[in-house]
């Protein structure tokens, strides 16, 4: 009898380059399963390529501009190949293989697909021209596709707010039964982090600047000598390239490298919105789980493989954990600027070719996640209102002894009599699992008779939610801080669709 066993190497399979499928390497879960076409298109190696091509595009234009001797033919040759072909990452990787330098190799790959520009392509410059500026523009680029999403959450869920403001529910603290709000006003709580995350992004994207043409260690020194030691030239070049790449200005100060500095700025704003899913997930899942509220759930989907009648909140789930990882992510961008050492150490290379991908694709599934949830968060006002009852009879002494006191009741007395009562009925609940029926004992207590005929009133639940209702109306309202902070991106026209998950 035969065992089966499953090969493991690349030479059980025997694969070649023209044999190997896709589905016996690596791929990331980010890739395969969360993230956006469009998110994974601005990370990918064509874009990543690309815009290095465009850099040293720019690069010579402007040397150009400014007297250097590069001919139209150079920059006609250079334009037309600036989309990287399937074929020229086999020749960078070879060249890569030989040179041990990624951008060299890439420099050669241009230089044979436009052969009049060919030694004149990164004159001048160190690789941190091209890597450094491109990891701007792809994070300043991938912040404009959170920001829209961020923004069309927002809108989402400060709807969800309003439509549910007068809604009376249990709050909590301690995650024990408190004070009511509403169902509205508990959204609001989550509306306002996700505004601060909103705001965070917006002023990372709002500051970020341009490494520029710097040189090698930051001084310059390699444009000075090209230009004849001409510093307005040198400063000109700069701004020039600056202006190209859509920047407000670049960084005044620079090493071989921007400082990374400006990396743990972004994900300091970016990797905090990792903690506000887990936090809003977290609500949201304690809700499913008392049956008040439920994330969307498909009609032929599977909540359970065993338990048929389950609905697991699954999204919120996958929300808790993709947000664990986007905040733990943080802690790299700390370690990778506290370990940069005079004017760079490559001990960053490594490291940020994984995390700042990771960190934007992270936050893009979160934000498709989060969007499919918020459009279809669903409310059973019955279950919520079952439960309020279970414990609003305790939240109503405190109004039972005040209306007491207006009838010339002792404060004092009518609290020893309601404690008494109040710990007779919690017996009741605990030891012996009956329902709280602490009103129908006040009902049949002759020291509560004064105030029997206002017991209805005195337990309506609308009363103990303060200004909740009005609180949700000022802030998401169509003159509150939340349309304030959304004007913008409303402006330029927000997404509409769900967000489409895999599972």
């Amino acid at each position: 009898m035969s065992t089966f066993s499953i090969p493991t190497t690349a030479a059980q399979y025997k694969m070649s380059s023209d044999t190997a499928s896709q589905f016996d390497t690596f791929r990331h879960p980010l890739e395969l399963r969360y993230a956006s076409q469009d998110m994974k298109h601005l990370f990918s190696p064509r874009m990543r390529v690309g815009t290095w091509r465009q850099l040293w595009v720019w690069l010579m234009e402007s040397q150009k501009e400014l007297g250097l001797p590069i001919t139209d033919e150079a920059l006609a040759q250079m334009k037309a190949n600036q989309f990287v072909k399937d074929e020229e990452f086999a020749i960078a990787a070879k060249e890569e293989a030989r040179r041990r330098h990624d951008v060299m190799a890439w420099v050669h790959t241009y230089g044979l697909a436009a052969p009049a520009a060919a030694g004149q392509i990164h004159w001048g410059t160190t690789s941190c021209y091209v890597t450094d500026n491109a990891d701007l523009i792809l994070m300043r680029d991938g912040l404009d596709i959170i920001l829209k999403k961020m923004a069309s959450a927002i809108d989402k869920l400060s709807q969800f707010a309003l439509e549910w403001k007068d809604l009376p529910c249990l709050g909590y603290t301690h995650l024990q039964p408190a004070q009511l709000t509403t169902v509205g006003k508990r959204a609001c709580v989550w509306i306002q982090d996700l505004v601060m995350d909103l705001k965070a992004m917006q002023r990372v994207r709002d500051e970020l600047l341009f490494r520029g043409v710097k040189g090698t260690t930051g001084t310059q020194a390699s444009f000075l000598a090209i230009f004849d030691g001409d510093h307005d030239k040198v400063e000109q070049l700069d701004e020039l390239v600056t202006k190209k790449a859509g920047f407000p200005g670049a960084y005044p100060i620079a090493t071989q490298t921007y400082s990374r500095k400006v990396d743990l700025e972004v994900a300091s704003a970016v990797c905090a919105f990792g903690a506000t899913c887990q936090r809003i997930s977290t609500d949201i899942r304690h809700l499913a789980s008392w049956k008040e509220i439920e994330e969307p759930f498909e009609k032929d989907q599977i909540g359970s493989s065993a338990m048929a009648y389950k609905r697991n909140p699954m999204r919120s789930e996958r929300l808790t954990s993709l947000g664990r990882r986007l905040g733990n992510l943080h802690a790299d961008f700390i370690s990778t600027y506290a370990s940069q050492w005079m004017e760079r150490t490559l001990d960053d290379s490594a490291i940020r070719r994984i995390d700042i991908p990771e960190m934007f694709l992270c936050a893009d599934a979160l934000l498709i996640l989060m969007n499919n949830i918020f459009s279809g968060l669903v409310v059973y006002p019955k279950r919520i209102e079952s439960r309020l009852q279970e414990e609003l009879p305790f939240m109503a002494t405190e109004n039972i002894i005040m209306a007491l006191v207006k009838k010339g009741v002792s404060r004092q007395d009518a609290h020893e009599e309601i404690r008494v009562l109040s710990h007779q009925a919690s017996a009741a609940v605990k030891m012996e699992g009956k329902p709280n029926d602490l009103i129908d004992r006040i009902r049949v207590t002759k020291f509560f008779e004064p105030v029997w005929a206002e017991l209805d009133t005195l337990l309506d639940a609308k009363t103990f939610v303060g200004r909740a209702p009005q609180q949700v109306e000022k802030y998401c309202g169509p003159n509150g801080e939340v349309q304030t902070a959304l004007s913008k991106y409303k402006a330029d026209g927000l997404e509409d669709k769900v967000g489409e998950i895999l599972l």
